[in-house]
């Protein structure tokens, strides 16, 4: 059984980082199981392994957090749920377990889900992680269809149980994506549910998680 919890207000990040990795540490002991934490952050960049310096427009914005996490820079704010996932990859990792291609696979899956109980058609792309919506109604300089980031997915292992996890936009301030390059993708914007005319909310998005969660990682 996985431990949905909910964090209520903004959570400091150092301080959920802390908690969460001491909950990896209860799950490497046997001490606790799978958790997921649905939670928002106040106004911060986070720098995965991957960071670029030149990515970081605006050093001096918002704190910036460097972290252990795969992936580049991302933004974290209030009107954006982020899902801490800490789960067993041994167990939930392809079919015979351990695959952390296909466990990436499986959180992109689960977004995807996510978003079409709001009739969104989420996408992935080759060679970038996340989920991406495409945006006809705002073609790029060429004239082909845009497409904008709606959630960002950056993981990290520590002897099979994952932590961080994946966040999605449902109503943040988007010019607090200005100040990097999101996820080090240039030709691209970001979305929300809200910046695509949807009134969803927080809980509304928290529900739909929870409802697909289970299938996006079964097996057949």
């Amino acid at each position: 059984m996985v431990e949905w919890r909910h964090l209520p207000g903004l959570s400091p990040y150092q301080t959920t980082l802390a908690a969460m990795e001491a909950h990896v540490a209860d799950m490497q002991a046997g001490r606790a199981g799978e958790a997921i934490w649905l939670l928002e952050h106040p106004p911060l960049y986070t720098a995965g392994t991957s960071a670029k310096p030149a990515d970081l427009v605006q050093p001096d914005r918002f704190p910036v957090h460097h972290v252990g996490r795969g992936g580049q820079y991302t933004y974290h704010g209030p009107g954006q749920r982020v899902v801490y996932c800490m789960l067993d990859v041994r167990a939930r990792g392809g079919p015979n377990g351990g695959d952390v291609r296909c466990f990436v696979r499986d959180l992109e899956r689960w977004v995807i889900a996510t978003l079409a109980a709001f009739n969104v058609t989420g996408e992935v792309r080759p060679g970038r992680v996340g989920v991406w919506v495409p945006r006809p109604d705002r073609p790029g300089p060429d004239g082909a269809p845009g497409e904008d980031k709606i959630a960002a997915i950056g993981i990290k292992l520590r002897h099979w149980i994952s932590f961080h996890g994946l966040s999605i936009n449902v109503e943040p301030d988007l010019s607090h994506f200005d100040g990097i390059v999101p996820c080090g993708i240039r030709d691209h914007g970001v979305t929300s549910l809200v910046d695509l005319g949807l009134p969803v909310t927080l809980a509304d998005l928290d529900a739909a998680l929870q409802a697909t969660f289970e299938a996006a990682f079964a097996r057949p």
